[in-house]
């Protein structure tokens, strides 16, 4: 299993403390070893799912795109639950697809 971040993501990580980041690795390794286990989005965001996870006690949300014929997780944001999902819906808009 492969995974990629996003720069937003990647803007997004260097802001968290190293304690918060040991949290996100072991929540990103949860996630190559079952990539079904967020909640898929509906709506605007039906290309992405959101994983639940605690990054020192605190509620995070992260999320991702799995596409499985590539054998792939693209990482697209982390972070509380506030804003984060007007955030998401800014940060990427899928293209039309022809």
């Amino acid at each position: 299993m492969r995974v990629r971040e996003t720069p937003s993501f990647r803007k997004q990580v260097k802001r968290l403390r190293p304690n918060q980041k040991a949290d996100l690795d072991r929540a990103v390794r949860e996630l190559t070893e079952n990539p079904s286990a967020g909640d898929p989005k509906t709506g605007d965001l039906s290309w992405v799912r959101v994983y639940r996870c605690r990054l020192v006690g605190q509620l995070s949300l992260l999320a991702y795109e799995y596409r499985p014929g590539d054998d792939l997780i693209v990482l697209h944001a982390v972070g509380s639950h506030e804003n984060f999902y007007r955030d998401l819906k800014s940060a990427r808009r899928p293209r039309a697809r022809e």
